[in-house]
């Protein structure tokens, strides 16, 4: 397809967060900020009849309540369904876009979501994951992580972290506290307070991979390496320390369960391998692989670098750059793990770089199996 045929492409933002985090207030905020002056916001809500909707302040721009399920479950159809109905209307010129919110329930999961945008193939072509924006309540936002699993994946997955309510919290370090345990859970996401002014639409929108300016690659930004290498020993384990939770109040928290770390390799490799490693990784451990960002070096075309992005088993197609963004030329891939040791993973991309290790397997005990299952692979 042509470039001029070429239907137009349309930033997508997800708001997540826990029951009473703030989504609503954010969300009629950011409604006021001229980058939202042609946004279309789809709301999710839990129950027969919606409520929050009713307290977005109208404003210009067109708004989409679902309210048939929660967005992680049920709802996948119908949101598929509403996004090519809207994406027909705008075709046809009956409304008028250029970048969609969602909110989803403060119970949701999402990951799903995700899904949901980046396998299907016609709203993979239309929409351009911008971003996932996770809010945490700073009054009950410790609490929230230690009780309700999806609050730990919500913050998991996000690029943006906005602390609500900090005003609220008082003199004590429940907020430094707070803070702290966000960066050990996700390194890479920058945190903004929102009583401070500081969640506005310039630090929470175009922050994906793509400046919509300047059409090209911001790798650094979006991939935010250097705060993964950075992440607390104990879940980090970027320098091959694997000093584990040292805490034991934080054994039973479900956070203790997530790991964040950067891995980095200083040569080109086979395409061949690199896909068998995504391959291997996504369909024997997907579910564990929270987020992957990455940037690789192959040997086919050292100076064209591979980019990845993946949510547990569901990956982007693979993009390749024109050229490197920066001086910077070592593969570099972030993980954020659930329920899985870093080590596990170094092990695996060794053997297929043929880093050989005294009693693990190489890259031929890996793939000349007679009786694994043969895919397309991710590259292909």
């Amino acid at each position: 397809m042509s470039e001029a045929n070429r239907p137009p492409v349309f930033s997508l933002t997800v708001i997540t967060g826990f029951l009473g985090a703030g989504k609503t207030t954010l969300l009629n905020r950011l409604l006021r900020a001229p980058e939202l002056a042609n946004c279309l916001v789809l709301i999710n809500e839990f129950g027969e009849i919606g409520l929050d909707h009713l307290l977005v302040e109208n404003v210009a721009g067109d708004m989409v309540v679902m309210t048939s399920g929660c967005l992680c479950c049920t709802i996948r159809g119908d949101l598929v369904a509403t996004l090519e109905d809207l994406l027909r209307r705008r075709d046809n010129g009956r409304i008028a876009f250029d970048r969609v919110v969602i909110e989803t329930t403060g119970l949701a999961d999402p990951a799903p979501v995700l899904h949901t945008i980046m396998y299907h193939p016609y709203l993979m072509l239309r929409f351009r994951l911008d971003g996932v924006i996770a809010l945490v309540d700073a009054v009950n936002g410790d609490a929230t992580l230690d009780r309700h699993a999806e609050a730990v994946k919500q913050a998991a997955v996000a690029d943006r972290l906005v602390i609500t309510k900090t005003d609220l919290v008082g003199p004590d370090d429940r907020g430094a506290a707070l803070r702290a345990r966000l960066s050990r859970l996700n390194p890479t996401a920058l945190q903004l307070d929102a009583a401070r002014g500081e969640a506005i639409a310039a630090k929470l929108l175009d922050i994906g991979l793509y400046d919509p300016e300047k059409k090209a690659p911001d790798v650094r930004r979006w991939l935010n390496a250097e705060a993964a290498d950075h992440a607390p020993a104990h879940h980090g384990h970027g320098n091959h320390g694997h000093e584990h939770d040292s805490h034991p109040q934080d054994v039973n928290r479900h956070d203790a369960k997530i790991r964040a770390f950067a891995l980095r390799h200083a040569g080109p490799l086979p395409p061949a391998a690199v896909d068998m490693f995504f391959e291997l990784l996504r369909g024997a451990h997907g579910a564990h692989l929270l987020r992957v960002k990455g940037i690789i070096a192959l040997a086919d075309d050292p100076e064209r670098p591979l980019v990845v992005h993946g949510v547990q088993h569901v990956f982007h197609p693979p993009v390749r750059l024109d050229a490197w963004p920066d001086e910077d030329h070592t593969t570099r891939i972030v993980f954020i793990l659930q329920d899985m040791d870093p080590v596990f993973i170094e092990g695996i991309w060794n053997a297929f770089a043929g880093l050989a290790a005294a009693d693990t397997p190489d890259v031929a005990a890996l793939t000349d199996n007679p009786l694994q299952i043969r895919r397309g692979g991710l590259l292909a």
